[in-house]
């Protein structure tokens, strides 16, 4: 797997992504996280996309030289206070579904974990859908994450997760 930065070209292709995970989740009934309609056919999500492209953040990881995952880094989101020590902030990540279960996301955040250490950065920290059944909080417990503090957008449901970075 290779991992590279990301840009406009990329839009497409992540926008893909969040379309294949909305289906996915659509098809499990569980429309609260980003809800039922593709990503693709909404222009405020496009513009994110097309941000987080022009901004310096994302990550595309590539398997057989095809997109697989996107990640992006960054400050943290405006509903997220800031840390008060040096932090990276997860922004996004999501895996293009025919990638599912191939160490795709595995891969995307020990990449964060790595600039996070490259940056002098403590913390590492991420927020999440925290509704359902909590299968997206266990998902970054597992990889080393810990609950730091739920929040809300409105009546969506989130947690802020944190893993402290150690020096290398």
């Amino acid at each position: 797997m290779k991992i590279r930065t990301g840009g406009p070209q990329d839009v497409r292709a992540v926008l893909g992504m969040f379309d294949g995970a909305v289906a996915w989740l659509v098809a499990q009934g569980r429309t609260g996280q980003w809800g039922g309609e593709p990503f693709s056919d909404d222009p405020k999500r496009h513009a994110q996309v097309r941000e987080w492209a022009e901004g310096g953040g994302m990550r595309i990881a590539e398997s057989g030289g095809e997109p697989a995952g996107c990640l992006v880094l960054g400050p943290p989101h405006p509903y997220v206070d800031p840390a008060p020590e040096p932090e990276l902030y997860v922004q996004a990540l999501v895996i293009d579904q025919r990638f599912s279960g191939h160490g795709v996301g595995r891969a995307l955040l020990d990449l964060a974990l790595r600039e996070a250490r490259e940056r002098r950065a403590r913390l590492l920290r991420v927020d999440c859908y925290a509704g359902d059944d909590g299968r997206l909080i266990a998902y970054y417990e597992r990889w080393g994450f810990t609950r730091e503090k739920p929040f809300s957008v409105g009546a969506w449901p989130g947690m802020i997760l944190r893993r402290e970075v150690q020096a290398a």
